[in-house]
């Protein structure tokens, strides 16, 4: 286990250089594939103990989704048949979308239920 980020740059060094040989990665009998998988757990192990990934809020979901979409917030109160400052409230993180408009986010936005929903 990885206790100090002096450790988690070394080990990160070395996985490096084991990812320079190609058959470090395909050859699964060569002993340097078994060390660069162990020292691979080893290093996810302390990243997600040291740095978790926090679950994203709705308003970031939402507008990244609008971006990848190609919605302004107007175009975006339009599919969800909801005005624009309704719109610009949820984006601000001042309000929470109701169930109806909760479901037509998920559904005409392709969000995750468990996103959109806060669990």
């Amino acid at each position: 286990m990885i206790q100090t980020e002096k450790e988690y740059k070394a080990i990160r060094n070395r996985i490096e250089t084991l990812l320079e040989n190609p058959d470090n990665i395909e050859n699964t009998d060569a002993t340097d594939y078994i060390e660069l998988n162990l020292l691979s757990d080893l290093v996810a192990d302390y990243e997600e103990r040291t740095y978790p990934i926090s679950k994203p809020n709705l308003a970031e979901v939402i507008k990244l989704r609008m971006a990848e979409m190609g919605l302004n917030q107007k175009r975006l109160s339009e599919l969800l048949g909801v005005s624009t400052s309704r719109i610009s409230e949820y984006l601000n993180g001042k309000s929470e979308p109701p169930l109806r408009v909760a479901r037509q986010i998920s559904l005409k936005m392709g969000i995750d239920a468990s996103i959109v929903l806060g669990v």
